[in-house]
């Protein structure tokens, strides 16, 4: 091997050794070096976010009353917000399945171009997997 390329690879190698030495056996971190601390408490940023809730809460329901429409309460926003994401997932493994019938459907009518066979319908394909089942 030349001289110069093992030069050069030996001392990145050795700078790669040396930053992940000076990293594991330096006595402090990053947040001493930066002097870093959080701003508030995990409880402040906690009471935080409960105020915010209820002040979103409360101006809804205002204008919610002015529309005549029923109040909303935590609960009913959390039951809501399940059936969305349940409905969501219910989408998503809709289209899944329906891009794998395409798919497999492709597959086959592929194949069937190769035997010669005519090609089938996504409607003729389904009933015949339903038929396997």
């Amino acid at each position: 091997m030349d001289p110069f390329a093992v030069i050069i690879l030996g001392g990145l190698g050795g700078l790669i050794v040396a930053c992940l030495l000076l990293g594991k056996y330096y006595p402090g971190n990053g947040q001493d070096i930066l002097d870093w601390h959080p701003t508030r408490s995990p409880e402040v940023e906690a009471q935080n976010e409960v105020d915010d809730l209820e002040q979103m809460l409360e101006a809804a329901n205002r204008r919610r009353r002015k529309r005549g429409a029923p109040e909303l309460t935590e609960e009913s926003m959390r039951l809501a917000v399940a059936q969305d994401v349940k409905a969501s997932h219910e989408r998503a493994d809709e289209n899944a399945a329906a891009q794998e019938i395409a798919q497999m459907l492709e597959i086959k009518n592929r194949r069937r171009a190769r035997k010669g066979l005519p090609a089938i319908t996504e409607d003729q394909y389904r009933a015949e997997l339903e038929g396997q089942a």
